[in-house]
């Protein structure tokens, strides 16, 4: 199980020294205000504010220090006005994303105010002169929000950017591995080299003799337990073969020992690989749901693109899934997504249980690999598509859309669901063949548009909407 953690962010905030003449107390007095914004956002993030940074030699010391604490990122508050000169060594020395937060302690200017509240309260022209030293010394790739920082909108944003920022940060730490590629399609590959300098994992070839060697070490009472977590898990079809069952248990286990020992964060194992290795009797469909489920990224075919994917969506937005789009319907607007039987279970609907099924496949041309079908959870949904256009181009292409509370499809043994974007079957379908999204995807529950944005945002990478 990958541990989920929350992010890990510092709070640099700016003021400067000639203040504390006119008002004295007043650096005290900013960084109780600081460390009451720290609080309000405890939930979404872990803070480290050490202090009011007064100059230089502060800004310098702390934004170095978060760097050196490898924290996932940093937001910026002016505490009052600060000269922004001062920051541009620091910000050529910063390596981590940067959130400019424009707020300040009152959200209203009342009559009572005096100069003192006026300097307590001046941080937006700081804002300004801020946001101009980093466009010019870092360029863009910085996010902003202006907003009463009590209130549910700047919670939120925050929330989203420090997810963002947590994910490029995992994204630059991950291993993926490969095994195996399948011949001939082109539109998940990558130049390996390029996409861990833009996107961030290590993508290693690996082989299947280790997954292999992994199973014969499992012992009967591991698969034993794991057997009985699964049959409470699932609704396990009645004429399952134990012989069947307790292989898929065994391979779930070997390529979980495979991803622990190897520090892997996912992987992507193409079906044809285990029938060419000649010792495996089953491709690993229980394998790749549980571990997705569990937080792994995935992907089918050799697709580590796509498997970074999921594992960066495990971190947005909590469980990620591996799809494609199999079928457009144009009745409903939508187009069936499914694959060939992986998928992150812990999307499935809340009203019916998931299914273990004995299911017949003669993809991998194996024997019958027991197999988990559900219905996704209906609602609005996120799914993207990573794609390398060439050098060091990259684009995320992102439709947003429904999974449709749609009928039982009885013959379909995988998961399965409609999804309707937002713009239309067919405005949605032209734009995504237009921008060159891939026939792999990532499904995220929920709106997840901004969250991907900050992160292609953070990544330097195009972001394409459909």
């Amino acid at each position: 199980m990958i541990e989920q953690r929350k992010p890990r962010i510092g709070l640099l905030g700016i003021m400067q020294e000639l203040y504390d003449d006119d008002i004295p107390g007043i650096t005290e007095h900013q960084e109780k205000y600081a460390r009451e914004v720290c609080e309000q956002l405890s939930d979404v993030a872990e803070w480290d504010f050490p202090r009011a940074a007064r100059n230089r030699d502060d800004i310098e010391e702390i934004l170095g220090g978060f760097n050196h604490k490898n924290l996932d990122g940093v937001m910026i508050v002016m505490l009052t006005y600060g000269p922004a000169m001062r920051t541009v060594r620091a910000l050529q020395k910063n390596n981590l994303p940067l959130l400019l937060a424009n707020i300040q302690p009152v959200s209203e200017v009342t009559t009572d105010w005096d100069m003192d509240d006026l300097t307590y309260n001046q941080g937006i022209h700081g804002a300004q002169d801020m946001a101009n030293a980093i466009l010019r010394t870092c360029g863009n790739n910085f996010e902003v929000i202006s907003a009463d920082w009590k209130s549910d909108e700047f919670e939120n944003y925050v929330a989203d950017w420090a997810s963002a920022a947590q994910a490029a940060s995992e994204l630059r730490k991950m291993k993926i591995a490969s095994i195996g590629k399948m011949h001939g399609m082109g539109d998940t590959l990558s130049d390996e080299a390029a996409f861990t300098r833009i996107i961030g994992p290590e993508v290693n070839r690996e082989y299947m003799g280790q997954v292999f060697r992994n199973m014969e070490t499992i012992s009967k009472d591991e698969v034993e337990k794991q057997m009985a977590v699964d049959r409470k898990r699932f609704d396990v079809d009645d004429d399952m073969p134990d012989k069947n069952f307790r292989y898929a248990v065994r391979m779930y286990l070997g390529f979980k020992k495979f991803l622990e020992e190897g520090n892997y964060r996912g992987f992507s194992a193409h079906f044809d690989t285990f029938k060419g290795d000649g010792r495996f009797e089953q491709i690993n469909m229980l394998a790749a749901s549980n571990l997705m489920a569990e937080g792994y990224g995935y992907a089918a075919e050799g697709d580590t693109n796509t498997a970074s994917m999921v594992a960066a969506g495990h971190i947005l937005g909590g469980d990620a899934h591996f799809t494609e789009m199999y079928a457009m319907d144009f009745k409903r607007k939508s187009m069936l997504m499914s694959h060939m039987g992986e998928g992150n279970w812990k999307v499935a609907r809340k009203d019916e249980p998931v299914r273990l099924a004995n299911r017949e496949l003669g993809i991998g041309d194996l024997n019958n690999p027991p197999t988990t079908v559900f219905r996704v959870e209906p609602g609005p949904a996120t799914i993207v598509s990573l794609v390398h256009l060439e050098g060091e181009e990259f684009r995320l292409v992102v439709a947003q859309g429904e999974v449709l509370d749609s009928q039982k499809y009885p013959t379909i043994e995988m998961p399965y669901f409609h999804f309707k974007p937002d713009s239309g079957v067919r405005d949605c379908n032209d734009a995504w063949l237009k921008a060159g999204g891939t026939h792999h995807q990532t499904l995220l529950l929920g709106d997840q548009r901004q969250k991907w944005k900050m992160l292609c945002n953070i990544l330097g990478i195009e972001y394409i909407e459909v």
